[in-house]
Formats: structure tokens, sequence, C-alpha cells
């Protein structure tokens, strides 16, 4: 892909935390603001975490789910400012212990063709009739988180909410259906198109 524009960067103050974001073109029409949540540091994850749990706990939930990979470090936080201790990770590799994993397959804006996330079954009790609320860093298209939050409910997990750190676009919304009016999050990010001035541009209503 050509380098036709400048590196750019799209600022967003998460709850009193500024974030400066690459611009990254996803093609030469379109880009998105990437925020790699394992790359900013400890401080910025207790903050999201906090943050979070601060509109969660509301919820009253039971345990914390969060999907592989990004998601993982805001459940341990999100987990951690509830008073909670378990949290459950769904994979997206195959391991050896999931042979007979549950599965959903799924789609995402910033990940190359199908994807599928994996439950353990040992994890299943700590999730069946339990209050769970699904956490990640960031929902666009909607379809990874709605991938998770189908996932729980098959195995038997009340879904009583979902958290992000930042929404995205409006796609998810869509995409989420009745669990979008149940998301809560931190901040919102546009995506991107060419500017006649050489420089990427805000969508309008994104």
């Amino acid at each position: 892909m050509k380098d036709q524009f400048p590196r750019q960067s799209w600022t967003v103050d998460v709850e009193g935390f500024a974030l400066d974001l690459p611009i990254v073109p996803i093609t030469p029409e379109f880009a998105i603001s990437l925020m790699m949540v394992i790359d900013l540091g400890v401080k910025f994850g207790e903050h999201v975490g906090q943050c979070l749990a601060r509109k969660i706990a509301p919820l009253r939930p039971d345990i914390i789910v969060g999907p592989a990979t990004l998601g993982i470090p805001v459940a341990i936080e999100v987990t951690r400012a509830l008073g909670l201790d378990h949290y459950v990770v769904l994979q997206k590799s195959p391991k050896l212990h999931l042979a007979d994993a549950l599965e959903q397959k799924l789609t995402s804006i910033t990940s190359k063709g199908e994807q599928r996330i994996l439950l353990d079954r040992a994890a299943i009790p700590l999730i069946e009739g339990k209050r769970v609320v699904v956490v990640d860093d960031v929902v666009a298209s909607g379809s990874s988180l709605k991938g998770a939050l189908d996932l729980v409910r098959r195995a038997g997990g009340d879904v009583v909410g979902a958290g992000v750190i930042l929404t995205e676009a409006q796609d998810w919304r869509a995409a989420l259906g009745a669990d979008a009016d149940h998301l809560v999050s931190l901040a919102h990010i546009p995506q991107f198109a060419p500017g006649a001035d050489g420089l990427w541009q805000p969508i309008p209503g994104t």
C-alpha cells in the first residue's frame, strides 16, 4: 500500500487520560486510529480498569470475561478493581487443552480472514448460571464482541452487560442489537477517509 499520507495521530481523552493514537490505513481509502492496550503501561491499565469497574459495578457481575488477546489485560484490571478474583479468557489459538472447547466463529476489522474464539470447557462452571460482563479493548464492527457474548450465552452465562475502553464508529450498534443498550465505554474514536488536503480526516457520522 502506498504511503500517500504523512504519519498522523488522533488524540482521545480516556476519562482524563490523554492518548495519541496512530492513524493506521486499512485500505488506501480507509483508516483507523489504533490502540494497543498492551503497549500503554501499567498505569493506563489500572486507570481503565478502575473507570470501567465503576460503570460495571451497578450490573453486579459475578465474573468478568475477556477475549484474547487485547481483552485479557482489560479483564484482569476490571476484575481487580471490582474486588473479584477469577476471570475467564476466551482464547483464539487452539491449544492442547482446548481440543474439546466450545467454539464461536467471528471476523474482526483488525484481523485478516475468519477467526474463532474458544472457551475451555473447564471454565464453564465459572460462567454457567452466573451474571457475566464481557470486556474488551475496542468495539468497531461489533462482530468480535457479539461472538464473545454469544459464546458466553452458549455456556449458560447470564450476560448482564459489556464494557470496552473505546467505541469506534457506529457499526457495532447494529451488530450487537439489544446488547448495545447495555454496553459501557470510556471514550469514542471515529474512522478516517482521505481529505483534499492530503491528510486523513474523520468520516462524518462515525
